[in-house]
């Protein structure tokens, strides 16, 4: 039997997005293979039993719950490696981020396991499973084979889909750990979930993304009225060309060397679609991409394409969506 472990990072109450998408993942994935899904979760008083059975909607069979701080690497190594030593769980699934990717080569190193990490698809071989990693500017693909032991699979962020498999409430099942001294070297000092100038990109349904054809920082301006009609869970994101120049903060940026995301809309203005962007936002629902350009490679992957000056496009379709909403 091939179990799979996955730790849920939580905050305030609720879990992490891409922890319950690992859950989800883990869970389908073990079916496959015979076996079935455990969750992690490590914290204080905030984790009640009622918290913690909800992960069962997921389809998680048990949730290990070690008290200890939340928020940090090698206290959820300890606990996770405590908890495969007695149940023998064959992998181990992460939903991505730094965190994840701390915890995943941390167990690994303590385990002496194989581990992957970008992980973009996890599928059945047999009675075991591989995971799929895109290389080369995500223009090949990757696989891993795990060879006995432990196999540690961390995923690119939003890269797997959260879904409500289960219908029963998952059984809790404390764990008590002694932690290594160095555990508890580290303190958290303060703690916060934002990670854009006003919302989490990565969790937005709607995304107005500018690349250089905006033409100065002034261009954005256009994109934010049109992601303010949007109204609701909508942001604006930028391409790593145009926040090297300074046209918009870091914290936007998505692709290769930025932020992955999976907005149920992505609304490209004056993006060429290069590789590099590509891998960000690829996963997207419905993808509009709008540039003067008929050649940009960005129409290759579109939903829908546009051909034509944003400048005059995008005003209009802001006064068109504001009216919408006003009928």
């Amino acid at each position: 039997m091939s179990d799979v472990l996955v730790y849920v990072l939580h905050y305030e109450g609720a879990f992490n997005k891409n922890s319950l998408g690992a859950v989800s993942e883990g869970v389908a994935r073990a079916a496959e293979v015979g076996g079935a899904c455990d969750a992690v979760v490590v914290g204080g008083t905030d984790l009640s039993d009622e918290l913690c059975r909800t992960l069962g909607r997921y389809g998680a069979r048990r949730v290990f719950r070690a008290e200890g701080p939340e928020g940090l690497a090698q206290p959820v190594v300890d606990v996770m490696d405590r908890v495969i030593a007695e149940h023998g769980h064959r992998y181990a699934i992460f939903g991505g981020g730094l965190l994840g990717f701390e915890i995943g080569a941390g167990l690994a190193a303590r385990r002496q396991a194989g581990v992957t990490m970008e992980v973009t698809a996890v599928r059945a071989d047999g009675d075991e499973l591989v995971a799929e990693r895109p290389i080369l500017g995500d223009s090949k693909i990757s696989v891993s084979h795990y060879r006995g032991g432990l196999g540690i699979i961390i995923g690119r962020i939003n890269a797997f889909e959260v879904r409500e498999s289960g219908s029963a409430d998952a059984e809790v099942v404390d764990v008590a750990v002694e932690y290594s001294p160095w555990s508890r070297q580290a303190e958290m000092v303060s703690r916060g979930e934002q990670r854009g100038a006003d919302v989490d990109i990565e969790g937005a349904d709607v995304l107005v993304a500018g690349g250089r054809g905006l033409g100065k920082a002034e261009g954005f301006e256009l994109a934010e009225a049109l992601a303010a009609a949007f109204g609701g869970n909508s942001a604006v994101a930028a391409t790593r060309a145009v926040v090297d120049a300074g046209w918009y903060p870091y914290a936007a940026q998505i692709g290769q060397t930025g932020k992955t995301v999976s907005p149920k809309l992505y609304l490209a203005a004056g993006i060429s679609g290069a590789i590099q962007h590509k891998v960000g936002m690829q996963s997207s629902e419905n993808i509009v991409a709008i540039n003067k350009d008929a050649n940009a490679p960005i129409f290759e992957f579109s939903d829908l394409g546009i051909v034509g000056d944003l400048n005059k496009i995008l005003p209009k379709l802001t006064e068109a969506i504001r009216a919408r909403k006003a009928g």
